[in-house]
């Protein structure tokens, strides 16, 4: 009887330095248990499953769904900052340049 497994790939990036490990997984082993087996702690001390969101080819997922065969799991950074923020500010500063209508936000 042999065992079988299935691959997956398991993703982690800084903006210095990204990680793609490819790890072979028994079916029914969870998103977290694939972290833990890919040991992608060794290259990046600071992850944190209990604060870092993970997903699934781009998808948010839980830690106990179950990835398939072929499947990339992929650990997030926490957000610096609030996208909805960022833009709000933005087009602030570009009102008062001018380069905006200050009425509607469009072009001048």
């Amino acid at each position: 009887m042999t065992d079988k497994h299935i691959s997956i790939e398991v993703v982690y990036g800084t903006p210095d330095k990204q990680v793609l490990l490819d790890v072979e997984i028994k079916p029914g082993a969870t998103v977290e248990q694939a972290i833990l087996a890919s040991n992608i702690s060794q290259h990046f001390a600071e992850i944190d499953l209990n604060i870092h969101k993970v997903g699934i080819w781009n998808r948010s997922c839980k830690l106990d769904d179950i990835p398939k065969d072929g499947d990339r799991i992929e650990i997030y950074r926490p957000l610096i900052a609030d996208p909805k923020e960022v833009r709000r500010r933005r087009a602030e500063k570009a009102k008062e340049e001018g380069r905006a209508n200050k009425v509607t936000g469009g072009r001048a």
